[in-house]
């Protein structure tokens, strides 16, 4: 095999659609655009959520609430989720093994039984989270504290 001899498999490529290159082209005249009105007009783009001129569903249905820009979401694990873990269990060992993404904060709920002694160091920790890891003889550390 030499570079020269090398091509793009059969089928792959395809030529570009060359439109408003006259009849025998078949996509002559109106160039595939239909007839007359805006849409067939060089330079066309309509605003997001424009209806038509009718006043748009986003102007419509009444606004309630607001959104709290500083609030912090957090990933969450039960305590149920870190049976089978042994010494040390961290974001970043969480993150290992798929149950939560690395780089946001880990909050510890206390739903189920934890068996075995473990260290559990997270962002927070739940009442009954906290309870029930030192319960089975474990400690909780928050991270970076």
């Amino acid at each position: 095999m030499k570079l020269h001899t090398l091509s793009p498999a059969e089928g792959s490529k395809h030529k570009k659609k060359r439109i408003g290159r006259g009849p025998g082209s078949g996509w002559g005249k109106t160039a595939g655009r239909g007839h007359n009105g805006q849409k067939s007009r060089a330079g066309y783009s309509r605003r997001t959520g424009f209806e038509g001129g009718q006043m748009p569903l986003i102007r419509r249905v009444p606004k309630r609430g607001f959104t709290n820009i500083f609030r912090t979401e957090y990933q969450v694990i039960n305590v149920q989720d870190l049976e089978g873990f042994e010494g040390d269990v961290t974001p970043e060992t969480l993150a290992a093994k798929g149950m939560v993404r690395s780089g946001m904060p880990v909050k510890i709920l206390g739903d189920g039984e934890l068996g075995s002694k473990i260290t559990v160091v997270a962002h927070k920790f739940s009442k009954s989270a906290r309870a029930k890891i030192e319960a089975a003889g474990g400690s909780c550390q928050e991270y970076g504290k």
